[in-house]
């Protein structure tokens, strides 16, 4: 089994996204309620931790993993 990494940008102009944004802007679940749902689970790590905060900031340089995907934000384009 293997991980993917992908590169998630902010958009010009924001310092951070919020945590169940990345996970469904990136269809790695249905939607914004499932995104929540399995944040507050416990199944979404960022930078190596649990993470329970739905709407927590992730700033460039931040790692989150879920199931088999790792995303990295990135700065704007």
């Amino acid at each position: 089994m293997t991980t993917q990494t992908q590169a998630f940008a902010l958009l010009q102009g924001d310092e951070f996204v919020e945590l169940y944004k990345v996970l469904k802007v990136l269809g790695l679940v249905n939607g914004g309620g499932e995104a929540k749902h399995v944040i507050t689970e416990g199944q979404v790590t960022v930078n190596g931790d649990v993470d329970t905060r739905k709407r927590k900031k992730c700033v460039v340089g931040d790692m989150i993993s879920f199931n088999d995907a790792t995303i990295e934000i990135v700065p704007a384009q």
